[in-house]
């Protein structure tokens, strides 16, 4: 389980251009993957060799300088309530404002770690310019430029050392499935019709759930702990920012599974935030079942499904190879479905294909089917093996890694996934000299 740290601050202090500083490192790592989104609000990022996981609470909030500050207020309380640590950010060329003071009085009450970062300090004049923000009385002002990257390293040391030690893992034997979604598509539904009861309070109101409940399910030959994220508070006006309250309480219960179960609804089809969601499960790195909720609701024709099944395969291209259940929580049908596609996910994803039997099957394909020759330069791959990683990951070892053609690694890719099965399985491939 990694630490999420929330940036918070009114806007334009720089928290986004200090969100990129962060991630930027591990950003060319998982953005390799193909057709993942790039998430301008959520990220990885990696300090003394620390892992966490950056949420920038601003890149969700839709306007400019004149946002409302009650937006700015509930960005805060869902940071404080959904993160492990804080940072703060204040900018030292407009000084301390009322705004500043609000988040602060709010942060102090928070029983969260919180770091105060002074942004924009670009000379050594303006580090006495940052001795107000003392007056927050939140202790040590960082001083800070996210532009540069100056004072950010005495920040990232102090920020890894108020992260608790993960906790002792539960069995790592018992696979963990996330049920993810946006609100009011049914998850809780799905989790209490698997549990046989009211689990949660469950009304017509998206987002009556409050937290992430893990429940250990062992029933039918299964046993497996259901991680159910549903949805957020309730809505308190129509136009609030729904993505950004599912997507930051998803993230831990992601983080933190085996296998997804991304549920969406059959009569929205997928949705510009459901692939929000799939982009974050991709860089993660988890397996993925794609549940088709309240199917009982369209009308039928022939090939209803089919249309509807090629339809969703486009829309999450080039990551196809995804199970699809329809399902109606409702009717309770196709519920088991779901849950031994759930199984069969992760039995994939945590399988080891024997070097050898790698080196067989893909060699002579390779053979047959080269690399294309970069100027006039024909590049080799000479062994194949399987890394020892969480994701199943593969090394591919040839004389000129570098000009492995992205065309010619999802020609891999399919290969892989043709022979041997990985359906619902992010996989990641690796170019290195041999």
């Amino acid at each position: 389980m990694g630490n999420i740290v929330a940036i918070v601050g009114r806007p334009n202090v720089g928290k986004s251009t200090f969100f990129n500083r962060l991630i930027e490192e591990r950003q060319a790592i998982t953005d390799n993957i193909a057709g993942t989104t790039r998430d301008r609000h959520y990220g990885k990022a990696e300090w003394n060799g620390i892992v966490f996981s950056v949420v920038d609470t601003g890149g969700y909030i839709s306007g400019s300088d004149d946002v409302f500050e009650a937006e700015i207020r509930k960005q805060v309380n869902l940071a404080i309530e959904e993160s492990d640590s804080i940072l703060f950010l204040v900018d030292v060329h407009h000084g301390l404002t009322a705004m500043d003071e609000n988040i602060a009085k709010m942060l102090r009450r928070a029983k969260k770690p919180v770091l105060l970062a002074a942004n924009k300090v670009d000379d050594h004049a303006r580090q006495y310019d940052s001795a107000e923000f003392y007056g927050l009385g939140l202790g040590e002002v960082f001083n800070i430029s996210a532009q540069s990257g100056a004072g950010s390293g005495e920040l990232l040391d102090a920020l890894v050392n108020t992260f608790t030690k993960p906790t002792e893992e539960e069995d790592p034997e018992v696979p963990k499935f996330a049920i993810v979604g946006k609100p009011n598509v049914g998850k809780s539904s799905f989790v209490n019709s698997l549990l046989g009861r009211e689990q949660n309070i469950v009304t017509a109101i998206a987002g009556t759930t409050r937290d992430p409940i893990n429940t250990r399910w062992n029933v039918f030959g299964f046993d497996v702990t259901l991680l159910d994220t549903a949805g957020i508070r309730k809505k308190q006006k129509v136009d609030e920012d729904i993505e950004f309250y599912s997507v930051i309480r998803s993230i831990r219960a992601i983080e933190d599974s085996d296998v997804c179960f991304l549920m969406i609804d059959a009569q929205d089809g997928v949705q510009a935030q459901d692939m929000h969601i799939l982009s974050i499960i991709q860089k993660n790195g988890k397996g993925l079942v794609l549940l088709v909720n309240k199917w009982d609701l369209i009308e039928k024709e022939t090939n209803t499904m089919k249309a509807f099944e090629a339809d969703v395969r486009q829309r999450m291209e080039p990551f196809t190879d995804v199970p699809i259940v329809f399902i109606s929580v409702l009717e309770k049908q196709r519920i088991l479905k779901a849950m031994e596609m759930g199984m069969k996910v992760h039995a994939d994803r945590n399988q080891k294909i024997p070097t050898r039997k790698l080196n067989d099957i893909l060699l002579p394909i390779i053979e047959r089917q080269p690399p294309p020759m970069y100027k006039s330069k024909q590049v080799t791959i000479k062994f194949i093996t399987q890394l020892p990683t969480r994701v199943p990951t593969f090394a591919f070892y040839c004389n000129s890694p570098q000009y492995i053609k992205p065309s010619y690694e999802r020609f891999l890719e399919n290969r892989l996934r043709e022979h041997f099965s990985f359906t619902g399985v992010p996989i990641r491939l690796f170019f290195r000299k041999k």
